[in-house]
């Protein structure tokens, strides 16, 4: 009789894990409506596209080995674009992630170690920050996110850290420790990305730890998820992740993550639990899903960095 409680109570266990670490999908799929660009330097194409941000009826696009920004409208149209190679002020490095915020485009520009201000429509503002490991300094920025006060949020790739600039570039805080990688909470692994929620939230996509962190808005963490706890163990499964490079918050705060080695975007939860997950992946190309970006009608733009495209999904119905 013992033996045969503790089966049960190993079962129970094991079907009470299994719902946590394996979710299943909540929601009808995604449907893929269509696609552009392809490699090349002509308008319109791209070269390892690494970037996706929507404001309004426009979507911006860091086009990163060609180093500009391009700017489309919903259906793909090209409009207009800004930024060229070079060492000038103005001219991008590698633009990686970026954000449109108070009618100003903000590029994190992973070469210049800057974060690089431009008008939405293309006129150069200002850079913020240099090369270095001191407060407000950065070593490979690849990620921002701009508060409604101006607050800058960079994620600082080999710093290991996100860095709370004020809007004139001071430094006010950082979350994680300077050139040094952990699995524990509140510390990173190569963080790529960082986006605010409208109550100021922040979720970070803590990139080799292959998890999403999460911290309050005055700063404390409060969750993490990806993987059984959360703790660098990659993974194909509903809810893991293989390299998060992404993340953004959709217009009903949802968390939308690219999962770059799975070839797909996975969508949660403000809490982290797993709602949906699509993407694109061949044989002939992998690594497909490098940023996201959501409109307010719930139209999701991905970077596709192997196809150097932009994927345009809808929500099933």
């Amino acid at each position: 009789m013992y033996r045969l409680r503790l089966l049960a109570m190993m079962v129970a266990i094991l079907l009470l894990t299994s719902c946590a670490w394996f979710p299943s999908v909540k929601e009808p799929p995604y449907q893929l409506v269509k696609t552009w660009g392809g490699k090349g330097e002509a308008m319109g194409q791209f070269n390892e596209p690494m970037g996706v941000a929507v404001w309004g009826s426009e979507v911006f696009v860091s086009d990163a080995r060609n180093g500009r920004i391009q700017v489309f409208d919903l259906d793909g149209n090209f409009l207009r674009m800004f930024g060229e190679p070079g060492d000038e002020k103005g001219q991008l490095g590698r633009p990686i992630n970026l954000v449109v915020s108070n009618n100003k485009v903000y590029v994190a520009d992973y070469f210049k170690d800057q974060i690089q201000v431009f008008t939405r429509q293309g006129e150069f503002l200002h850079a913020i920050g240099q090369p270095g490991a001191r407060p407000g300094e950065f070593n490979a920025p690849s990620g921002v996110a701009v508060a409604e006060n101006g607050d800058i949020f960079v994620a600082d790739f080999y710093n290991q850290r996100i860095q709370q600039l004020d809007a004139e570039g001071t430094f006010i805080r950082q979350w994680g420790t300077t050139g040094e990688t952990s699995i524990w909470a509140g510390e990173f692994n190569y963080p790529t990305d960082v986006t605010l929620a409208a109550d100021n939230t922040r979720y970070v996509a803590d990139t080799y730890n292959d998890r999403v962190q999460v911290f309050a808005p005055n700063g404390d963490f409060t969750n993490k998820w990806g993987g059984p706890l959360a703790m660098n163990i990659k993974g194909g499964f509903s809810g893991w992740f293989n390299t998060a490079t992404g993340i953004t918050v959709g217009p009903q705060g949802n968390i939308f993550v690219a999962d770059f080695y799975n070839d797909r975007v996975q969508k949660f939860t403000p809490e982290g639990e797993f709602l949906n997950a699509f993407g694109v992946s061949t044989q002939t190309a992998t690594h497909t899903a490098v940023a996201v970006a959501v409109a307010l009608d719930g139209t999701v733009f991905v970077a596709d960095y192997a196809n150097h495209q932009i994927q345009k999904w809808r929500p099933g119905e």
